[in-house]
């Protein structure tokens, strides 16, 4: 008589749980995937370079605004021993101009930054989005500032004593909508975030390379 056929048992090494887990999903050198993207410490490095480097090209941009406003128009007069200054033009618009032309400016460094930003990083994240924000801050107040220690005096009866009565002289050179300061962060984050919308990398499916097991291990046919 011979003995009943039996199954060979499963291999000791899968248990009825594992049967039905696929392997984790390996890299490029075989290994498992770790964390995305360069690590913390290495983006807030990053971080801490960009919010530096557009600190400092806010001297370019004063540089520009100063040059390229229009100047205001003033005129000092003499009235009992006492001066008075006013605009030489009062319908026109160089005031209006000077916050413009900053608005401009600061718009064109914002789309700079962030292409730049993102040409070197590729990648987005809350370090690369703060250090948009405050180095475009930094750098639009220090332009202000900037700009405004080049131009004209602040001390316009002075400016008009010194230059005679009737006689044309600029205005300070001064920002009077302080939103324009936040042209550039907010351009910045956003043409930073489309570019990364579009074409930063994708994150990867972690589904893409499970495969189901058979009963002992085996894929499933």
């Amino acid at each position: 008589m011979t003995a009943p056929l039996t199954p060979p048992p499963p291999p000791h090494d899968q248990s009825p749980h594992q049967a039905w887990q696929g392997s984790p999903p390996a890299g490029a050198d075989g290994g498992v995937y770790e964390q995305d993207g360069p690590g913390m410490k290495t983006e807030v490095r990053e971080a801490a370079v960009i919010t530096a480097a557009m600190t400092l090209g806010g001297l370019l941009l004063g540089l520009l605004w100063w040059w390229l406003a229009p100047h205001v128009p003033l005129v000092g007069d003499q009235v009992d021993k006492a001066w008075v200054v006013y605009l030489k033009d009062t319908e026109g618009e160089q005031a209006a101009g000077v916050d413009g032309t900053f608005t401009l400016l600061a718009l064109g460094f914002g789309l700079v930054s962030a292409l730049a930003v993102f040409l070197l990083r590729r990648r987005g994240g809350a370090p690369l989005a703060v250090a948009l924000g405050v180095g475009g801050l930094l750098g639009s107040v220090l332009a202000w500032r900037l700009g405004v220690w080049l131009g004209p005096t602040q001390d316009v009866i002075a400016h008009a004593k010194a230059v005679g009565k009737g006689v044309m002289f600029s205005a300070p050179l001064k920002l009077g909508a302080k939103g324009a300061l936040l042209a550039w962060p907010v351009s910045a984050l956003l043409v930073h975030l489309g570019l990364t919308a579009l074409f930063g990398p994708r994150d990867p499916d972690p589904f893409e390379h499970v495969e189901q097991a058979g009963p002992y291990g085996t894929p499933p046919a």
